[in-house]
């Protein structure tokens, strides 16, 4: 039988988390979250092949998190519960808030990524397509064009944009952010409710 690995792949990440909530991006370095942890270099290199591999983990643990309390808020049908869902996350989560300004789902799914980094992206983008595609058929009884990009809008890109800069400026957003998500969400959404 194989002894325990001493270091596993989350204390790396949250290594990751903490050094980059403190120096940014670059200072994320495989040395870097080899000294944080105290683990040798090489059981950093032995869960992760490179800082980009170790900097995409990061960043699905961090969309997971997010997404799982969106995904919630519209099984229950809540729509302006899921586009609050954003700033109400950021303010829980400021370090794991900016890690989501790192990369986009398209970002992983091309180019050289590992299969299992590009084939996680994909599953995270099915999940949530699956989830707003089934709100829009609850909500408006049937899938159309037009219903989609309403609702994108509504409950993603507006609240994203709502908090993005707030991120950029290492900001907590302040609570008149959800006070526009909301009239946003009843002002797309008035001849519906």
């Amino acid at each position: 039988m194989g002894r325990k690995a001493r270091y596993d792949k989350e204390q790396f990440i949250g290594g990751a988390l903490k050094i980059l909530a403190e120096r940014g991006p670059a200072g994320v370095t495989m040395n870097a979250v080899a000294e944080e942890t105290g683990a040798p270099i090489g059981s950093v290199y032995h869960r992760f092949v490179s800082r980009d591999v170790l900097m995409a983990e990061l960043w699905f643990q961090v969309v997971e998190s997010f997404q799982r309390g969106f995904l919630i808020a519209l099984e229950q049908g809540d729509g302006l519960e899921a586009a609050l869902h954003t700033p109400r996350w950021v303010r829980e989560h400021p370090k794991e808030g900016r890690v989501l300004l790192l990369h986009r789902r398209d970002d992983f799914s091309r180019g050289e990524w590992p299969d299992d980094i590009k084939a996680h992206a994909v599953s995270l983008a099915a999940e949530l397509r699956k989830g707003i595609r089934s709100f829009v058929r609850k909500k408006f009884g049937r899938m159309s064009k037009r219903a989609m990009d309403r609702t994108v809008f509504v409950l993603v890109d507006a609240p994203h944009a709502a908090v993005r800069r707030y991120l950029e400026s290492d900001e907590v957003p302040p609570d008149i952010v959800d006070e526009l998500i909301r009239e946003t969400y009843y002002a797309v959404y008035k001849e519906d409710l």
